[in-house]
């Protein structure tokens, strides 16, 4: 189903259809209602500079007078997941209503019981590939894998994965998360994986592992998680990252130290992150307000000045909702022509592979 992803998501596709009466749609009232007598919506791993998330927060708080409870923000994917399981049956603050996961995430989730359905007034204009047609989960935004480098210590870039194996770049390589649990790390690994099996994702995990073994072995690979404090500390120079996060680390810190966003020749491996709401949400009214208001124009046009596209945006871009100087600070469009989307099996089997075999092939803990 999600085969055709880079075709239908890519910026050059034909506009998808949808009327501006359903792109303007806004939740009922008996919704809204409802969401602030719960009073209270509980997220989790939402990091506020990750994809301008602080000030989508912030709107939804303003616009709707809901609470909301931040649940460990540098949490990954997998933690969101058990997160849910570990509180099934609580109905107290550490008990997440809703996650934003990578796109693999979703189909388990479901498969799992652990979400439950709902379809955004906008879903029509949410492409047929990047949600499930149930409602149990479905994309949010999409970005590419790429290298944030501190200039003040890394003074010639790389271009490309292979670079890295360099020893101009000893002690400079992190991962933006643990890629046991972390999806961003994970694909980061695939990605690694991908451009050095020249494009084969049927090795790309395999490969991914064995390409950040001779990284650890050289001493290039540093085990710390990349963000925006230790890059500004110089302990994790260049970062494996989304290229939203990077741009965001990089613009946060306001030049000091200088930055480049480099997207990798080969190997692009882009990447769809999806919501769901929990199948044991104690606010579940606040949950599906919040999707309303994450899948509305406010909201989407919120995630692309932080620097990612949001899953709407050709539908934005059709209808003339996106102002030019959110365009004009993205990368150019020419360095996405190479963007792979791997599709939900590619990712599965990738993830299986770097997952379980990280620590006996790589070993390196990631903390």
């Amino acid at each position: 189903m999600i085969s055709n992803i880079s075709r239908l998501l890519s910026l050059s596709t034909a506009m998808i259809v949808a009327s501006t009466a359903i792109a303007a749609a806004e939740p009922s009232a008996e919704l809204i209602a409802a969401a602030k007598k719960e009073g209270t919506l509980t997220t989790i791993a939402l990091p506020h500079d990750w994809c301008g998330y602080g000030d989508v927060i912030a709107g939804f708080k303003a616009k709707y007078g809901l609470e909301v409870n931040e649940l460990n923000p540098d949490a990954g994917s997998g933690d969101e997941v058990e997160a849910i399981k570990a509180n099934k049956g609580n109905t107290g603050p550490q008990a997440p209503d809703v996650i934003d996961v990578g796109l693999s995430f979703g189909p388990s989730a479901k498969k799992d019981g652990l979400i439950q359905p709902y379809k955004v007034s906008t879903w029509d204009s949410i492409p047929d590939t990047a949600k499930d047609p149930e409602g149990y989960w479905y994309g949010d935004y999409y970005g590419v894998l790429s290298f944030l480098v501190n200039k003040d210590l890394v003074k010639q870039s790389p271009a490309d994965w292979a670079d890295l194996k360099k020893s101009d770049y000893a002690n400079t390589v992190a991962l933006a998360g643990d890629p046991r649990t972390a999806n961003q790390a994970v694909q980061g690994v695939y990605a690694a994986g991908l451009s050095a099996s020249g494009g084969d994702a049927a090795k790309a995990g395999e490969e991914g592992l064995k390409f950040f073994a001779e990284l650890n072995k050289a001493g290039n690979f540093v085990p710390v998680v990349g963000k925006a404090a230790p890059f500004a500390q110089g302990s994790t120079p260049i970062i494996v990252a989304w290229d939203y996060n990077a741009l965001s680390w990089g613009q946060s810190l306001k030049g000091n130290p200088p930055f480049e966003v480099i997207v990798p020749k080969t190997g692009v491996v882009a990447g769809v992150y999806v919501q769901a709401i929990s199948a044991f949400a104690p606010h579940p009214n606040a949950a599906k307000l919040w999707m309303e208001y994450l899948y509305s124009d406010e909201g989407q046009l919120g995630w692309l000045k932080g620097y990612c596209h949001p899953i709407r945006f050709n539908d934005l871009a059709k209808n003339n909702k996106i102002p030019k100087d959110l365009l004009d600070k993205l990368p150019p469009a020419a360095a996405y022509e190479k963007a792979v989307f791997p599709t939900l099996e590619e990712q599965a089997a990738g993830k299986e592979t770097i997952t379980k075999n990280w620590d006996s092939v790589v070993g390196a803990s990631v903390k």
